[in-house]
C-alpha cells in the first residue's frame, strides 16, 4: 500500500515523521511511502536516519508548509504547494491510497474533502477519535469531533455508521452500541437537531441505544459516541484539558508533605499506568472518514511512535477496505444522499 506522509506539519516535523517512517517502513514489509515536503530540508535528517529513496521510499517536493496559525482555507488559496494539499493531489491522482499528517488538522481536513471529495452517497466526511472508557475494549468511539460544525440529521445517521464500522474493525467489537450524545438519555431530550436524528437512528439496522449523556463517554455504557463537530471538538478539547489540569493536581497535592510524596514514589507505576489508559500514541490520529481515500490526522505534537502508528493504522484501513464497507452499509441504512435521507426527511416532518 503506498501513503502520503506529510513530512512538514507538526510541532517537530520534520524530524519526527522521518523517525516515523522508517519505523514503519521495518514493520510493515509492503508499505510504500511517498514522503511530501521541502526536500532541501529533508535532507539532513535523511542522512540522519538513515534513509535513502528506494522502491519503497520516494521524495515529493512541496515547496511551502500550512503553519498552525494560519486558516484552514490557506491549503486550498494561498498554498496550493503546502505539503498536505500535495499529499492529497497524490491520492487523487491515484499515486497514493491514503495521507497521514500531524500538522494542521483543519488544513488536512479541508485539502482531503474538497480534492479528494466524499465517498458515493456520503454527504460529509467525519473525524472520529478514541476516548478511554470501561468498556472491555477499554475505548469507546466519538464521531465527529471537528470536522462539521454544523449538521443534519442524515449527517449524524451517517456519522454513526462510520463509528460502528470503525467499532468493529478497530476494537473487534462484533456489534457496537450506538448512543447519541444529548442533554438527557430521555428519548424527547435534546434540540431539534439530535430529536430528528434519533428519529433516523431508532428505525436503521444498528444497535442504537438512544441518547446518551457527556457521562457515558467514559462509563461503558456505549461504544460508539455519535454528535455534530462542534459539540463533539468543544468536548474533546476540554477533555484534555481536564486531564492535564488532573495531573497538575495530583503533583501539586503530593508534594504538600513527605509522607504523600513518599506514596507518590511508591505508586510511581500505577501513575504511569493510569496515564497510558489516555494515551493516544498507539492509534496515533483521527480518521477523517468518508473521503475518497484514507486520511489520519494526529496531533501536532505527536511523537515518532504516534506518528509511526498513524501510518500503520492507514495502512490497516486500507487493507480492510474500509471505504468499501462504508459505502455498502450507508446504502442498506437508507440514509445515502442525494435521494436518500428518506428517513430524515420523514423525521423531519413529525
Amino acid at each position: 500500500m503506498r501513503i502520503a506522509v506529510d513530512a512538514m506539519g507538526g510541532d517537530y516535523t520534520p524530524g519526527i515523521m522521518i523517525e516515523a517512517v522508517q519505523m514503519a517502513l521495518a514493520e510493515i514489509p509492503d508499505l510504500e511511502v511517498l514522503l511530501v515536503g521541502h526536500t532541501g530540508k529533508l535532507a539532513y535528517y535523511l542522512e540522519r536516519y538513515h534513509l535513502a529513496p528506494s522502491k519503497r521510499l520516494e521524495l515529493v517536493h512541496a515547496a511551502t508548509v500550512v503553519e498552525m496559525s494560519e486558516p484552514s482555507t490557506t491549503s486550498l488559496r494561498a498554498k496550493k504547494d503546502s505539503s498536505i494539499t500535495v499529499c492529497a493531489d497524490l491520492v487523487k491522482a491515484g499515486r497514493a491510497a491514503a495521507v497521514v499528517s500531524v500538522g494542521h488538522t483543519g488544513a488536512a481536513v479541508a485539502a482531503t474533502k474538497v480534492r479528494l471529495r466524499t465517498l458515493p452517497g456520503v454527504d460529509r466526511p467525519a473525524l472520529a477519535t478514541l476516548m478511554p472508557s470501561i468498556t472491555p475494549s477499554g475505548k469507546a468511539i466519538v464521531v465527529d469531533v471537528g470536522a462539521n460544525t454544523e449538521c443534519t440529521p442524515a449527517n449524524l445517521a451517517q456519522f454513526a455508521i462510520m463509528g460502528e464500522l470503525y467499532s468493529q474493525l478497530m476494537l473487534k467489537i462484533e456489534r457496537p452500541r450506538v448512543g447519541l450524545l444529548s442533554v438527557g438519555g430521555e428519548d424527547a431530550k435534546g434540540n431539534d437537531l439530535t430529536k430528528n436524528a434519533f428519529q433516523i437512528l431508532s428505525k436503521m439496522p444498528i444497535n442504537f441505544i438512544g441518547n446518551v449523556e457527556g457521562h457515558d463517554i467514559f462509563n461503558g455504557h456505549c461504544d460508539v459516541i455519535v454528535c455534530d463537530g462542534f459539540v463533539g471538538n468543544v468536548m474533546l478539547k476540554s477533555c484534555e484539558g481536564l486531564a492535564r489540569a488532573t495531573f497538575h493536581w495530583m503533583k501539586q497535592a503530593f508534594k504538600k508533605n513527605a509522607v504523600r510524596f513518599t506514596g507518590a514514589l511508591l505508586a510511581k507505576d500505577a501513575f504511569q499506568d493510569l496515564k497510558q489508559i489516555s494515551d493516544s500514541e498507539e492509534f496515533g490520529g483521527a480518521p477523517l472518514m468518508g473521503i475518497k481515500g484514507v486520511c489520519i490526522i494526529g496531533h501536532g505534537a505527536s511523537s515518532p511512535k504516534a506518528a509511526k502508528n498513524a501510518i500503520r493504522v492507514a495502512d490497516t484501513f486500507l487493507k480492510l477496505g474500509l471505504n468499501d464497507k462504508i459505502v455498502q452499509r450507508v446504502n442498506e441504512c437508507g440514509v445515502n444522499t442525494p435521494n436518500g435521507a428518506l428517513l430524515a426527511e420523514s423525521a423531519d416532518k413529525k
